[in-house]
């Protein structure tokens, strides 16, 4: 009776166990899906929220580019202007000094030199209007490439640190799942092997009372079951008793 309430006991441990550990299991796991989950809504909410930050910097690119652009263009009728008032300072030294013959020939020769001078000017101010925006929209371009590069790159170690940490977690409940069973499988059986040995006990007791021949001294009873219990196992019992008998 004793094993059989025993084996139910064990049954029930076992089932218990088992229902704690399941129980267990599917918090962390709901728990790990859950921190997945937060963790790439967060990279796609980073992801979006520097998107939008570049679309602004192109929207206000052109207002950037504006204001470079005018600045190039007063630099460039400033030069304009120091080359009008060197033409002419040149212009009046040169009629000072040239026969009023030649004054029209050299008005020529310096009005020629001057709308020369100026047409240089002119494309070196578009060369540079050309590329400032060519090199603004490039530039523009290497530094958002670079931010979302370095972006991607502290996402995915956040992933990577958060896939460690649950690897780790899992891999700790796992351990202490194993060692729950085995410290349940030892209690188990110190229980059964006590159980075991106190039933084993009884019989022995049940089995000398047994043995006590009517007519028959207490000693003459022991030797006699002694001799028996050495030729059989404690689970013999009724076997012992037979002996008795014959």
């Amino acid at each position: 009776m004793l094993l059989r309430h025993h084996e139910s006991t064990q049954e029930l441990e076992f089932r218990q166990l088992g229902s704690v550990q399941r129980t267990r299991a599917d918090l962390i796991r709901t728990q790990h899906q859950t921190e997945l989950t937060n963790q790439m809504e967060y990279n796609k909410r980073r992801e979006q929220e520097l998107r939008q930050k570049h679309a602004m910097e192109v929207r206000q690119q052109p207002k950037s580019l504006k204001s470079k652009e005018l600045q190039i263009k007063r630099q460039f009728q400033e030069t304009c202007k120091i080359q009008t008032r060197q033409y002419k300072a040149l212009r009046n030294h040169l009629l000072e000094s040239t026969p009023k013959s030649d004054h029209k020939a050299v008005l020529k020769r310096l009005k020629e030199e001057q709308t020369r001078k100026l047409a240089i000017l002119a494309e070196q101010y578009d060369h540079s209007i050309n590329d400032m925006l060519s090199t603004q929209a490039l530039r523009l371009d290497e530094t958002q490439e670079a931010e979302y590069q370095v972006l991607r790159m502290q996402l995915q170690q956040e992933l990577e640190l958060l896939n460690a940490y649950q690897s780790k977690i899992k891999i700790h409940t796992d351990t202490q799942h194993e060692r729950e069973v085995k410290d349940l499988e030892q209690r188990v059986s110190i229980r059964r092997a006590l159980l075991e040995q106190r039933v084993g006990g009884g019989c022995q007791k049940m089995c000398f009372r047994s043995a006590v021949v009517p007519g028959c001294s207490t000693r003459w009873s022991l030797l006699l079951f002694t001799a028996v219990a050495t030729q059989t196992t404690s689970s013999s019992c009724w076997q012992a008793e037979s002996i008795l008998e014959v």
